[in-house]
């Protein structure tokens, strides 16, 4: 899913005072997945050179971005197809984050192809961002909830243990 936003304008304004949103949802996102692999016993995986690379992983890449079929899908105007999963401990950082991870995805994956769609179907990208006014302000609400969830989960301590069942 992630290689389909490069390069797509965000909606909404710019970065003001105070800590850029962008990065308190990345680092709150991080926070919340690195406890839910560590409560399955699995280590954070952190890029870098020289990192080994083993079948550990797999169970790792799977704990974090799902496994199985993708249970979320969406066609967009350029033809490309994105899927993404609901299990996962990415999938329960965004839904904890956003509050509703499936109307995230769809929103996001809307929202990051205003330009592709321009460029395929030939309009102009305000005309199809007028098109997709009510995705839009999806995206701006959940990402708005996003940053204040964000925010609480960066300002409270770690969580200890496991949670409750």
């Amino acid at each position: 899913m992630a290689g389909c936003a490069a390069g797509a304008p965000a909606p909404g304004p710019g970065p003001g005072p105070g800590p850029d949103p962008d990065e308190l949802i990345r680092a709150a996102t991080q926070r919340l997945t690195d406890a839910c692999l560590t409560r399955q016993g699995l280590v954070p995986p952190r890029a870098g050179p020289g990192r080994p690379r083993d079948a550990g992983d797999r169970r790792v890449s799977a704990a974090l971005f799902g496994a199985g079929p993708a249970e979320l899908s969406l066609a967009l105007p350029t033809g490309h197809v994105v899927r993404a999963h609901t299990d996962g401990c990415l999938a329960a950082a965004q839904q904890r984050l956003y509050g509703d991870q499936p109307g995230w995805f769809r929103a996001s994956v809307v929202v990051n192809n205003l330009r592709p769609e321009a460029d395929h179907t030939h309009r102009d990208l305000a005309e199809v961002r007028a098109r997709h006014r009510a995705e839009i302000a999806d995206w701006e609400r959940l990402r708005a909830r996003a940053v204040t969830e964000a925010t609480t989960v960066l300002t409270s301590p770690p969580p200890k243990g496991n949670p409750p069942a």
